[in-house]
């Protein structure tokens, strides 16, 4: 190894000089040092000096309308979410409702109500990213425009506006369908994306932070328009039809089909409706088809889950206690996403047979009361009401997070909480603190409105799997010959699931392999497909 040299020193007289110079030498870096703090010193007290004069002069200056909107531009930009929901509207836009406004397009029509027109060039270029990610859905438009599937459709449809479903809506156009549209939750709406739509014709009434009267007063203003009759409904949560059904039975009647995309509408209406002998439409079942319930459902939830509560909360998912209610597809996709992220996963169930998968894939299975006390976030994703109440919530621990995953708002009491004695402090967008008066303050998201799509974004491509089916849906049920769907709801065929998921696989890149007669025959196949029965039931991991 090697060491520096040693020197050797032999004459006395030489090594008191040599301590002396090394004496002299440190005074002298001493005094040096000294004077550089004394430097260093004066020049931060000449800087606090100075900005206390700066502040004194900024403040001196602004007005109070301009403090004001430096107030608001500084408290707008901590709280905005990086989503593509984001706003680009000005603040003094803000305080005006859609409903006093009096906008007009470029075309000179005014058939629409959203955030602000002018910043339909902004949702334009929203739609084009979602495109490049809905290979699928936008081959479906060009091979079948030519022939106008859907030419004499008048389509009302009740989703959520973002950029993926812009590209849907100017699918069912290209394809010959007139289109009414609103939103089926209060704060998924994207404003640019609503005004990009009203932009080219489309009569959309919809924005962002509607209050409930807006949300009904949209529905209606999508229905009722003098001299305009829809003959088709494309719903997500069954408001839509619930509303025609009610408000204009005379109307409802003349609806060739419904499509529905969500548990809770296939369930609370449609087969409610059909039990009841009121359902005198042909409905179609498009949450439970393959294509929606395994790809939508799952994989867009497992991806959308973490991201939604990262954008809110900032929260660290490594060791957190977590409650997933339910287990369906959504809570699949939930319970795997935060799994693979360290956290200590719960799963309440009340089906059995969904309870035992939770079990085989490594949950624990319970019921909310017994760890109430002790979890630090609870998702929702059953399709119910009331599956967290108050008296649950008053026993959850400070710092708690409590939000949905389901379509509906009813899945967490958020009436209840809305008391003299409970106190609600906005931290930012879509994120609530209520506060107990011990001091104790949960976490609510999106006022427990559907999660994802009210806070942050979902995968564009899983979408355009969801919309094409839409769209076959409507063009199957449109054109349908007179006989083919009684009064009743029914699921979309399997060769029209299969063909969804051709449409997908070039994305991949990949390629199928084609059965030869004689293994056709063997199996007793259609060498086309489909492929599996209707009561085959695709597995898929978490």
């Amino acid at each position: 190894m090697w060491s520096p040299p040693r020197w050797k020193c032999d004459n006395p007289g030489r090594r008191r000089l040599t301590h002396a110079r090394s004496s002299n030498l440190l005074i002298h870096v001493s005094s040096e040092l000294k004077l550089g703090m004394y430097k260093l010193y004066s020049l931060l007290l000449l800087q606090q000096i100075q900005f206390v004069e700066d502040k004194q002069e900024f403040s001196r200056f602004p007005t109070k309308a301009g403090r004001r909107s430096l107030s608001r531009s500084i408290s707008q930009s901590s709280t905005d979410s990086y989503s593509s929901a984001a706003s680009y509207t000005d603040s003094s836009d803000d305080e005006t409702s859609p409903r006093d406004k009096i906008q007009v397009n470029s075309k000179g029509t005014n058939d629409f109500c959203v955030k602000n027109i002018k910043h339909a060039e902004f949702g334009r270029r929203e739609i084009e990213i979602a495109e490049q990610d809905m290979s699928a859905l936008i081959s479906l438009r060009k091979r079948a425009q030519g022939e106008k599937p859907l030419a004499g459709a008048k389509i009302v449809g009740c989703t959520h506006i973002t950029a993926q479903t812009a590209v849907l809506i100017e699918t069912l156009v290209a394809l010959g369908a007139q289109c009414r549209w609103t939103a089926c939750n209060i704060y998924s709406t994207q404003n640019e994306v609503a005004a990009a739509l009203s932009e080219i014709g489309v009569a959309v009434f919809a924005w962002k932070g509607e209050s409930e009267d807006d949300f009904w007063w949209c529905i209606n203003k999508c229905i009722n328009m003098e001299g305009w009759q829809p003959n088709m409904i494309l719903d997500d949560g069954g408001d839509l039809t619930h509303w025609v059904y009610k408000k204009y039975p005379n109307g409802f009647k003349k609806i060739r089909g419904i499509v529905e995309e969500s548990v809770t509408g296939v369930h609370r209406w449609l087969y409610q409706l059909s039990k009841a002998g009121k359902l005198c439409v042909p409905a179609m079942n498009v949450n439970d088809s393959v294509t929606k319930q395994k790809f939508d459902n799952l994989y867009c939830c497992r991806e959308s889950i973490l991201d939604g509560l990262k954008r809110t909360t900032d929260v660290m998912f490594g060791g957190k206690q977590v409650v997933v209610c339910g287990y369906g597809e959504v809570g699949k996709g939930c319970t795997a996403a935060l799994k693979a992220m360290g956290s200590i996963v719960y799963v309440t169930e009340i089906d059995p047979i969904c309870s035992l998968q939770a079990c085989m894939d490594g949950f624990r299975v319970v019921k909310l009361n017994e760890v109430i006390r002790q979890v630090d976030i609870i998702i929702t994703c059953t399709g119910n009401k009331n599956v967290v109440t108050r008296d649950q919530l008053d026993r959850m621990k400070n710092g708690s997070i409590v939000c949905n995953m389901g379509h509906s708002n009813t899945e967490i009491d958020v009436a209840s909480l809305r008391t003299p004695e409970l106190t609600w402090e906005r931290v930012r967008s879509q994120v609530d603190h209520v506060i107990w008066p011990d001091g104790k303050r949960v976490i609510l998201l999106a006022e427990g409105r559907l999660l994802n799509l009210s806070c942050s974004t979902v995968p564009t491509f899983v979408l355009s799997i969801t919309a094409t089916t839409q769209a076959l849906a409507l063009i199957e049920l449109y054109n349908a010959p007179e006989g083919r769907y009684k009064q009743d709801v029914y699921l979309l065929p399997k060769k029209m699931d299969e063909y969804v998921a051709s449409l997908h696989l070039p994305t991949f890149d990949a390629h199928l392999t084609e059965l030869s007669d004689e293994q056709a025959k063997y199996l007793g196949l259609n060498k086309n497909g489909p492929f599996k029965p209707n009561y085959y039931r695709y597995t898929f991991p978490c």
